[in-house]
């Protein structure tokens, strides 16, 4: 007797939970959005054999087989010649800036190096990426038709910035984006719907504070926390993991400023979309998978479908990746990666202005 009004009691209390979870659509979307979003991400948008590399052509041979022997490599889908470029200098200028992750050198005396066992030409590679530069040195080590016997590798190759191929090289700096995402978008996400749940809303909608100075007012302290992360992170990089900062600290320092305001205003947005902290957790870490998983963190950025990529570009992670691996290893500046430089300035902007009104629309 006493088993059977147990039963009926958790009944009960299992039929409670399942009504409350179907009022509550943001968690029910939860439900069937995570594994459908880890579903895609792992099955469909990682992919660790990297195709269509941008790269630069340096051809000082321009001849018909120095041609002849460029399109071939292209059509391997390997790589992608977006640049043709006079002298070699001018293709490192390209892959510091990171237009390019490689280039190819084709010497003058192309058709004589036919004959012989010298190298047919050679590859400057970024090698900041250990991936991305282990394909090239596969690719740069395939047969030619029309090498001569017994030459070892029809191309020579050039790892730029990281020759050893340290995968903490390539990890520390985007590792700092990873940190800053996660903790940044969090204490954003819960500082509205913590003021919420605490009932200092109504206290704050009798001050004459504008909703746009409260959103600025909120990210603020956030910011410093971010800095001494910063900090934290790169301290201990160099001294446990010997990671270069080739580039200059005060570079970093802006880029790594708009990157965490740019995180604190998405963090904002999902505070203003979520009824209580438990839905704000559970949109932030909707939006760190993709952050983690499509922003060149783990998987080379070439080897993600062109659909994939485009959904990585929509995040902050994204570019800063760029910003901060450009800047600290290849010693690029905040100019010459103006694109991702102007998208985090303009994410933080529109953000800014998109949890004000929300805000102001919560108010009424």
């Amino acid at each position: 007797m006493n088993l059977l009004i147990r039963l009926r009691r958790i009944q009960a209390i299992t039929v409670k939970e399942f009504r409350q979870l179907s009022r509550d659509r943001l968690t029910f979307a939860m439900v069937i959005m995570v594994p459908l979003l880890q579903l895609l991400l792992f099955g469909y948008a990682i992919n660790t054999k990297v195709r269509h590399i941008p790269a630069a052509l340096v051809d000082q041979a321009q001849t018909a087989g120095s041609r002849a022997l460029a399109a071939r490599l292209e059509a391997g889908g390997l790589v992608v010649f977006r640049e043709r470029l006079v002298r070699p200098a001018d293709a490192e200028a390209a892959i510091t800036a990171g237009r390019v992750k490689a280039a190819l050198v084709l010497p003058v005396d192309l058709a004589r190096r036919r004959q012989d066992e010298r190298p047919l030409g050679q590859w400057l590679v970024d090698g900041t990426d250990p991936l991305l530069a282990n394909a090239l040195l596969r690719q740069a080590a395939l047969p030619e038709i029309s090498q001569a016997p017994g030459r070892n590798a029809p191309f020579a190759v050039t790892l730029l910035f990281n020759p050893e191929q340290r995968a903490a090289v390539n990890i520390i700096p985007g590792l700092i984006g990873v940190i800053l995402t996660m903790t940044m978008v969090l204490f954003t996400a819960l500082a509205v719907v913590r003021e919420r749940e605490r009932g200092n809303l109504e206290w704050l909608i009798t001050t004459p504070v504008s909703p746009m100075e409260l959103m600025i007012g909120k990210i603020v302290p956030y910011i410093f926390a971010g800095l001494v992360q910063l900090v934290l992170i790169l301290a201990l990089g160099v001294a446990l993991f010997d990671v270069p900062i080739n580039g200059s600290p005060l570079q970093l320092l802006l880029a790594t400023l708009l990157f965490i305001a740019a995180s604190l205003v998405l963090g904002l947005v999902i505070s203003t979309l979520a009824r209580n902290q438990l839905q704000a957790m559970q949109m932030t870490v909707f939006v760190l998978m993709p952050s983690i998983l499509l922003s060149g963190f783990m998987f080379p950025y070439e080897g993600m479908p062109v659909a994939a990529q485009w959904l990585a570009e929509g995040l902050p992670a994204t570019h800063y990746m760029r910003l901060a691996r450009g800047i600290l290893l290849r010693d690029a500046s905040l100019a010459s990666l103006a694109f991702d430089t102007l998208w985090l300035a303009g994410f933080t902007l529109l953000g800014l202005v998109v949890a004000a009104r929300r805000f102001h629309k919560r108010l009424d």
